[in-house]
């Protein structure tokens, strides 16, 4: 660690920069405004450099390092309990510099252009998505006032809508009818704009040599192999595979006392859009474990038989991602029997 600390509290106009010498003494604790930023961290000797991860803070991160500084990113949680005081900029400042100095807390990875290019195709995917998700609700809801229930499903919504507004003998009118082509339309557009995302990302997958070799692995698409690698890069900020899967969420929750180990549910931890995704590729293996007579094939039937579907799937979804990590920290290809007899010893 370097002697000195600058803890940067990022914000759009006006960031706060506080710097602690090696005793940890406070030198300064200045507001900047944005324009100015750059010069002061320029201007300053080498030093540790210590920010929240948020918005731009990546982007930051790469300038600072280009200056010399050696560029820290914390969680938000892991921060607030160090402010001490009434929540203000400098108290967030000085905050973030005494949370840096505690071994126990890991940062987060500082992603590239490549891996910021690919988060942003996914969280647009992510968002269209949703709102289609509202839409088919609000389509169906509006019909069920009129006595039409449509299914389930976004396929069967796409092809009954039209046989719908075109059938003469349900109790639609003509204002509902042409409202509800108005909706289609929407509906459809959202679809084109959805899949020429998916397209998007499944070139992506085809073309980067970590997205091919996660393809290889059980309950991994192009989608997840693409948001896995936009959010950890190679991997190497973790130390192994199980803190991988701990930063995502995929271990016990722990509330334990008085020496008695009490385990609950999953921590649920880390992003939340990776660990869904995940968790249904986790569910797609298993509806076809029928089909499969490998080592892991096997082993899943029996947990499935003995946890349940849901635990069953949990537990293969902690598995990815320790093989995944694997993977992309070693850039070896996947091997079934290896990983499967790797984890039974």
């Amino acid at each position: 660690m370097k002697s000195t600390i600058i803890g940067v509290d990022l914000a759009k106009s006006i960031f706060q920069v506080c710097i602690v010498d090696k005793n940890n003494k406070i030198v300064s604790n200045l507001s900047i405004k944005r324009r100015d930023l750059s010069r002061y961290i320029c201007s300053q000797p080498e030093a540790l450099v210590v920010m929240e991860a948020c918005s731009g803070a990546s982007y930051w991160a790469r300038k600072f390092t280009s200056y010399g500084h050696e560029v820290t990113i914390l969680a938000a949680q892991h921060v607030t309990p160090f402010r001490r005081g009434q929540k203000n900029d400098a108290n967030d400042a000085l905050a973030l510099v005494e949370a840096v100095q505690r071994p126990q807390i890991k940062s987060v990875p500082i992603k590239s252009f490549d891996q910021q290019d690919l988060q942003s195709i996914h969280r647009v995917r992510e968002r269209l998505v949703k709102q289609r998700t509202a839409l088919a609700n609000q389509i169906r809801g509006i019909s069920l006032e009129y006595g039409v229930a449509i299914p389930k499903g976004i396929h069967q919504l796409s092809r009954q809508i039209p046989e719908i507004i075109e059938n003469a003998e349900n109790e639609l009118t003509m204002r509902t009818r042409e409202l509800l082509a108005d909706l289609y339309k929407e509906l459809k557009l959202l679809d084109s704009r959805i899949n020429h995302y998916t397209h998007v990302l499944e070139t992506e997958a085809k073309q980067n040599e970590a997205c091919k070799r996660l393809l290889k692995l059980e309950g991994i698409g192009p989608i997840i192999a693409t948001a896995m690698v936009s959010m950890v890069g190679r991997g190497d900020c973790f130390t192994n595979g199980r803190q991988m899967a701990a930063w995502l969420g995929l271990v016990p929750r722990q509330y334990s006392s008085g020496g008695k180990p009490r385990l609950l549910g999953i921590s649920k931890r880390g992003d939340s859009y990776l660990r869904k995704l995940l968790i249904h590729g986790a569910r797609a293996v298993i509806r076809h474990l029928k089909e499969k007579t490998d080592s892991k094939s096997r082993w899943l039937r029996q947990l499935v038989s003995r946890a349940g579907t849901n635990k069953a799937a949990v537990a293969l979804a902690n598995k990815t991602v320790r093989t995944a990590w694997a993977i992309l920290t070693k850039g070896e290809d996947y091997q079934v029997d290896f990983v499967l007899n790797t984890a039974k010893s």
